[in-house]
C-alpha cells in the first residue's frame, strides 16, 4: 500500500532535483538536460537580484504568507471553542460539516466563484455595499484590497478543516477540570480561559511552529487563479514569478535559480520549525 505513494514522491519530489543544475547553466532546451550546456556559475542568481521587482516579489510572498499563517492559526482556535460550546449535537455536526466543505474544493472552482461574487459591477458583495451607501470596491483589481482578499478567502476555505484538530484537542481535556471549575463558580468564559486554552496549548504551539516552514509558500494555485497584471505590485509572489519567467518567458535557468533559492530557504525554515517543535512541544518525526 505504501509503494504507490513512494513512487509518486520519487517522481515528483526527488526526480526534479536532478534539474537543479539548470540554475547554473545558460540552459538551451534543444540540447537536453544532459547536453553540452554552457555553465555560467552564479550569473542567474545575480540576474534575479538585479531585477527591479525581485525584492517586491519576496516582500509580497512574506507579507501574504505571514498573515495567512497568523489567521489560519487564530480563526480555527476561536471557531473550535465556539463550536465546543454548542450543546445540540445535530446543530454542532451540521455546522462542522458546512464550514469544512470548502476545504475540498479546488481553487479553480473557488476562483471562479470569487470572481463572480466580488465583481465590482455585478458581484453580490458590492451590491450589498451599495445598499448601505458604500462605494463599489474592486477587490481583485486594487493593490490595497487584493492581499486582504487573498488572506480572507484562504482563511474562509481552510479554517473549518483546521478546527477538527483543535476540537480533538478539546475532547482530550479532563472533564473533571470543568466540573471542579463550575463548583468553584467559574463562568463559561473563565473555564475557556483557564482550562480550555491551556489544554490546547501544546497543539497550538506545535501547529504554530510547524507552520513557519510555509513562510515562503503564499499559495500559488490561489494567486494564479485570482491575480492579473493590475495587481502584480501587491499580489505577485515567488511561485507566480517563477511560472512567468520560466514557462511564459522561457528563461529556464533564471526560474530554476529562483526555485532553488526558495527551496534552500524553505528547507532551513522547516528544519528550524521541527527543532522548535521538539524543543517546545516535544514533537519529533524521527
Amino acid at each position: 500500500m505504501v509503494i504507490p505513494g513512494i513512487i509518486l514522491v520519487l517522481i515528483f519530489s526527488y526526480g526534479p532535483m536532478f534539474g537543479i543544475v539548470i540554475a547554473f547553466q545558460n540552459f538551451i532546451p534543444a540540447k537536453g538536460l544532459l547536453g553540452d550546456q554552457e555553465w555560467i556559475g552564479w550569473e542567474n542568481f545575480l540576474y534575479v537580484l538585479e531585477l527591479p521587482n525581485s525584492l517586491r516579489v519576496l516582500w509580497n510572498t512574506l507579507y501574504i504568507a505571514t498573515f495567512k499563517i497568523i489567521f489560519n492559526l487564530i480563526v480555527p482556535i476561536v471557531v473550535a471553542i465556539l463550536i465546543n460550546e454548542v450543546r445540540m449535537m445535530g446543530l454542532k455536526r451540521s455546522i462542522q460539516t458546512i464550514i469544512y466543505l470548502p476545504h475540498f474544493l479546488s481553487w479553480v472552482v473557488l476562483g471562479g466563484i470569487l470572481i463572480d461574487i466580488l465583481s465590482p459591477s455585478e458581484g453580490i458583495i458590492n451590491l450589498m455595499l451599495g445598499w448601505i451607501g458604500i462605494e463599489s470596491i474592486f477587490f481583485l483589481g486594487d493593490n490595497t484590497w487584493f492581499p486582504i482578499t487573498l488572506v480572507g478567502s484562504e482563511v474562509w476555505k481552510e479554517f473549518g478543516f483546521g478546527t477538527i484538530v483543535y476540537l480533538a484537542a478539546i475532547t482530550g481535556i479532563n472533564p473533571e477540570l470543568y466540573e471542579a471549575a463550575r463548583i468553584d463558580g467559574a463562568s463559561r468564559f473563565r473555564q475557556t480561559i483557564h482550562i480550555t486554552l491551556p489544554g490546547m496549548r501544546m497543539v497550538i504551539v506545535l501547529l504554530g511552529v510547524l507552520s513557519l516552514g510555509n513562510i515562503l509558500n503564499a499559495g500559488f494555485e490561489q494567486v494564479f487563479n485570482l491575480y492579473s497584471p493590475q495587481v502584480y505590485e501587491s499580489g505577485d509572489i515567488i511561485d507566480t514569478f517563477v511560472y512567468r519567467i520560466g514557462l511564459m518567458e522561457a528563461q529556464y535557468g533564471v526560474a530554476a535559480a529562483v526555485g532553488l533559492f526558495k527551496s534552500v530557504v524553505s528547507c532551513l525554515l522547516v528544519s528550524i520549525s521541527y527543532y522548535l517543535a521538539y524543543r517546545f512541544a516535544d514533537y519529533r518525526i524521527f
